[in-house]
């Protein structure tokens, strides 16, 4: 089922699983939701310290079992394309290591051009064990497991560019 707008934006929990709405998008949801993610990652990594910074990111993906579960049982349909909150928790994840960095770098486009592209990069061509997590996993924890460990290979892929380009 596919949701209207309507709906999305007048049931807190599709709310919040589809990304604030950015989720509805009709082309490539899960790269709207994690375009919408971006300034919200941007303001977290400028505005707080690493271990706030860490703090949000066990938050965003904690709620986000129950939240993308739910959302996924209210529409019928197991990781429905609209739910992004995953893309969410994963941008996070990925740019862990420019919050917890020790050298300090500052946050620039091409850095947060970076987080983006690399999460981007494993959550879709999903390596292993990413594929067989989103195949085996399911509910809200499946639906968050695949993009977190997408997230933890991008954050190492994103400390690899970090470190050829410094």
């Amino acid at each position: 089922m596919n949701p209207s707008a309507r709906q999305v934006f007048s049931d807190p929990i599709l709310w919040l699983g589809f990304g604030f709405g950015s989720g509805l998008s009709p082309k490539a949801p899960g790269t709207a939701g994690t375009l919408a993610a971006l300034p919200l990652v941007w303001l977290s990594l400028a505005w707080l310290g690493s271990w706030p910074y860490v703090a949000v990111t066990v938050i965003v993906a904690l709620v986000g079992i129950p939240i993308c579960g739910e959302a996924s049982r209210r529409l019928g349909v197991h990781d429905h394309g609209g739910i992004v909150w995953d893309e969410f928790a994963g941008l996070y994840v990925t740019a862990l290591p420019l919050a917890l960095w020790p050298v300090s770098y500052p946050l620039s486009p091409l850095l947060l051009g970076l987080v983006f592209v690399w999460f981007r990069v494993f959550d879709v061509l999903k390596p292993w064990p990413i594929r067989w997590l989103d195949r085996h996993v399911h509910g809200g924890l499946g639906i968050m497991l695949d993009d977190l460990l997408a997230g933890v290979f991008a954050a190492l892929a994103l400390m690899a560019s970090v470190a050829v380009l410094s």
